[in-house]
């Protein structure tokens, strides 16, 4: 008897291994203590942990100056601001992205897909995107939060 509990148990183990997702391996990557020293602690409640700012609480949401948004935590180049638009969500929203620089993965943290926008450099987590916005150019809205961009004002 004991025999079977143990050889069932080792069957169990091993399938539950062959489950596991293969995590990507990023350009930048820190330990937690290395990132919580690099970031505020709202910005690591979002990149890192995939957490959401209040909603019209990002600065960032009313910018139309003309610049670069990167990324908060690596500094890569995200967004153009000539693809930011209000799209009234209360979250700083652009209809598409500097090419290659955001990765779009699936999220089901609530219950269901999404499709969540993250840095394609270190994995931080920025928003999700949607296909409500402008029909007149990409149809995309990346709903991004604030926290995880800095803004770079252009010379121009």
């Amino acid at each position: 008897m004991t025999k079977i509990i143990f050889t069932f148990i080792l069957t169990i183990l091993f399938s539950c291994t062959g489950n596991t997702q293969n995590k990507k391996t990023y350009k930048v990557s820190k330990t937690t203590q290395e990132w919580k020293t690099l970031l505020t602690a709202k910005q690591y409640y979002i990149l890192r942990e995939a957490g959401t700012e209040r909603q019209n609480s990002s600065s960032l949401n009313k910018n139309y100056e003309k610049g670069i948004y990167v990324c908060a935590g690596c500094k890569t180049p995200l967004y153009k601001s000539e693809h930011k638009y209000d799209s009234g969500s209360g979250w700083p929203a652009f209809d598409s992205a500097i090419k290659k620089n955001v990765e779009l993965d699936i999220d089901y943290k609530i219950g269901y897909a999404r499709t969540e926008l993250k840095c394609n450099t270190c994995g931080g987590h920025l928003g999700h995107s949607f296909n409500d916005g402008p029909k007149q150019t990409t149809g995309k809205r990346h709903c991004v939060n604030g926290a995880s961009l800095t803004f770079i004002k252009s010379n121009e």
